[in-house]
Order: structure tokens, then sequence, then C-alpha cells
């Protein structure tokens, strides 16, 4: 199962992906964990990324990219995957099919979850207001204002892969407003019944030699050869027998002999006759 969640923001991609992984056993390859990992490690593309992502930019395609590709080597990349928080555009989208095209992958979906966005915004200050109330730290690119600015590029930068992925077939769209619960029973739903539409194995054909011989004694019974004695054999063994027959009627004919049939029917019918003759004498 390959799959890409597409929403804005805070449309909850994150939750819904764990609870795919666990249920179905794939592997989530969240850009922003992976960019915010190198950012914590100080490496100098990590650094690069952490500034990109306070600014609420988005980071460049060839990082991006060069991460996914090298993910996707992994072993344990086998049962599958979900792309959260990539691609986010256009171009990000056709590099990834590029990509895919080339290590022979196939991409099976992409769950868009839609929200609402003054929704979200709500949801991150009550979120923010709760971990700063707990003492813990709220990260950089999780504020309602790198948010705000967050919400611009995704309705300029990527909603129009709504319409890419839509032409493509691969698109289907799951309420994000709804309770969690419900969401994920939506989506569980939606790709079950991307599994059924899945074709069955091929049934598997014949030998054209094998499928000629089917067609050519399908129904027919042959009778069984006699062993020995071939079909011309019993054609002249039979032509005696006739000619026996045909004398037999001949010599009938010389001697006035006639079938039992016909002097059955004349002394029949020449019985009554005779009797009259007599009567009449008298």
């Amino acid at each position: 199962m390959r799959l890409i969640l597409l929403g804005p923001p805070g449309a909850g991609k994150g939750t819904q992906a764990q609870r795919l992984v666990h249920k179905h056993h794939i592997i989530q390859l969240s850009t922003g964990e992976m960019l915010r990992a190198a950012a914590a490690a100080g490496t100098p593309i990590g650094l690069q990324a952490k500034e990109i992502m306070a600014s609420g930019a988005l980071v460049p395609d060839e990082i991006v990219i060069k991460i996914i590709s090298d993910r996707l080597d992994q072993p344990d990349m086998k049962n599958g995957f979900i792309l959260d928080g990539f691609p986010r555009t256009v171009p990000q989208a056709a590099a990834l099919d590029e990509l895919l095209k080339k290590k022979h992958i196939k991409l099976d979906a992409v769950v868009e979850l839609r929200v609402n966005e003054s929704a979200l915004l709500n949801r991150v200050e009550a979120r923010v207001a709760e971990m700063r109330a707990r003492g813990e730290e709220v990260r950089i690119d999780d504020t309602p204002e790198v948010l705000s600015k967050r919400l611009a590029s995704y309705r300029t930068l990527t909603e129009p892969l709504i319409h890419y992925y839509s032409e493509r077939r691969k698109l289907v769209t799951v309420d994000g407003m709804m309770t969690i619960e419900h969401v994920t029973r939506e989506i569980n739903r939606i790709l079950a019944a991307i599994g059924a539409a899945e074709p069955k194995a091929a049934t598997p054909k014949l030998a054209p030699g094998a499928a000629r011989k089917t067609v050519g004694t399908a129904g027919k019974k042959k009778a069984p050869k006699t062993p020995g004695r071939p079909a011309k054999v019993a054609a002249k063994a039979a032509k005696p027998a006739s000619k026996g027959a045909k004398k037999a009627k001949m010599a009938a004919k010389r001697t006035g002999t006639k079938t039992s049939k016909k002097p059955v029917k004349k002394s029949a019918r020449k019985a009554p006759k005779k009797v009259t003759k007599k009567r009449a004498k008298r």
C-alpha cells in the first residue's frame, strides 16, 4: 500500500498517518519529521532547513526528493509507505511520479483531508495554549502566525495538486472536520474499496496447441477402431453377403416361390370367392 496524505497544515495528516501505520504495518515518510531531525542534528542541510521552516517557507525540492529517494531504497519499505507533507507543489508531484516510475513503484491513492481554514487556526491556538499550560516547548513552525503563512502558501502552491491527482484518478477526499475516529473509519473504508477494485489474478491460459486440441475434440466421440482390421477390409467382407442375398432372390423368382407376406394376403382374399362358387353350383 502506497499512499499520499494531502491537506493543509493542521488537517490531521500526521495523526491519520500513524493510525494507518499501525493498522497496515507500513512506513510513514514524514518529510517534516525528517527535516526536523536533520535540523536537530545540526547538519548543514538541517540548519538550512531549520531557517526555512522558521520563516514559514517551503524547503527546496531537491533536498526533499533526495531524502525520499534514499528512504525508498531501505528494506523496510517493501510493505508500502505513506507520504505525509510531500508533495506540496505540482512540480514536486511530477518529480515524485518520475522517481516512482524509475523505481517501478505504483502509487495507490492520494487521500485529501478537506478542512476549514478558520477552524484550523482555532485548533492551533488551542493546542499551543495547552502546550504552554503544561510547560511544553512549542514548535517554531506550530504557531498561529506561521500557520497563517503556511495556509496562504497551501492555497497558492498545493491546492493545484487536487486537480493534478484527480486527473490521474488517484484522488479520494475525506471530510477532515469530522472527529478523528470518523476520519479514520472513512479512510479505511475507502482503502478497502480500493483493495476490492484491484484486478484479480488472471486465469492461466493454455498453450496454443493445447487450445486447438481441446476445441477440435470437444463434444465429439470417435468409434473405437477394430485392431488389425481396417475399414476397407471390413467393407470387402460385407460385399459377398450382399451378393448371396441377391442370388437367393433370383432363384426364388424362377421357382415361383414368393415371400411369406404375399401368400398370406392372397389366401385371405381368394378364400371367400371359392366358397361363393360352390354355393352357386348347388
